[in-house]
């Protein structure tokens, strides 16, 4: 998708204006649905209420996705819509630096979109996309989003759940998968039953968590501090402190 609009970049909102860019053009290319722009929005307004930064316990939550990632025997990395729109190359990069795998896995689910999905990853440099094959289930839904693939989301141990939706977040985690979850309302459903909650804006936890991967990489010592370190409890305190608290500008 271009980015050949016409936005100046010393608008005070420019990221905020390209992001919905992406999330439009998304819709048009047929990668994102039209509820995907209601989700866009939503998460929009708490980013702006946490001063569209990312807050000390989001870098914390970062660091040990990254540590699970890289220390996980079969990691794997959801895909929907939304974030296939908006940061494609930096979830390839992601795949790349950790080793886990891509998984196309979509709410409301066609053929078509996940075919367009896993083109588009595949145009930004991924070389393997999973999703497509669908034969295993994850227990208790009863939506498409249940389908997975048996040697991808199925196997994994580790799931890192961009924009994901409660209901589906709660039914990974009683298969006993470690979840990281990146949701700007940190009392949402998928916050809540995450392993690591990243209340952080998807556009700046991707490129975060890689950068922490890269960091810690052939160190399993430095992985496990930075997995200790990170509670879960309290980073949603933090997050929920900031937005009822935060000054807004």
């Amino acid at each position: 998708m271009s980015e050949d609009v016409d936005l100046p970049e010393n608008h005070p909102r420019y990221e905020s204006l390209l992001t919905r860019h992406r999330i439009e053009a998304g819709v048009d290319r047929g990668i994102t649905s039209r509820q995907g722009l209601i989700a866009q929005g939503r998460g929009e307004a708490f980013d702006y209420l946490l001063g569209e930064r990312t807050i000390d316990s989001a870098d914390a939550a970062e660091r040990a996705a990254a540590a699970y990632l890289l220390s996980a025997e079969h990691a794997v990395v959801s895909v929907n819509g939304n974030a296939a729109a908006l940061v494609p190359g930096e979830l390839v990069e992601l795949s790349e630096v950790t080793g886990a795998a891509l998984e196309v896995n979509l709410f409301n689910r066609t053929e078509k979109r996940i075919e367009a999905i896993a083109d588009y990853l595949r145009e930004h440099g991924a070389t393997d996309v999973k999703g497509l094959t669908a034969d295993g289930r994850i227990p208790g839904l009863d939506h498409e989003r249940a389908k997975v693939d048996a040697d991808g989301i199925g196997a994994a141990d580790v799931v890192l759940v961009p924009l994901e939706d409660g209901d589906r977040a709660e039914a990974l985690g009683e298969m006993g998968k470690t979840e990281l979850v990146v949701d700007l309302n940190p009392r949402s459903r998928s916050a809540e039953v995450a392993t690591v909650p990243i209340i952080d804006n998807i556009i700046r936890a991707i490129p975060t968590i890689t950068e922490h991967a890269r960091d810690l990489r052939g160190d399993p010592d430095a992985q496990q501090a930075a997995i200790d370190a990170f509670d879960a409890d309290s980073a949603l305190t933090e997050a929920e402190r900031t937005i009822r608290e935060g000054d807004l500008e």
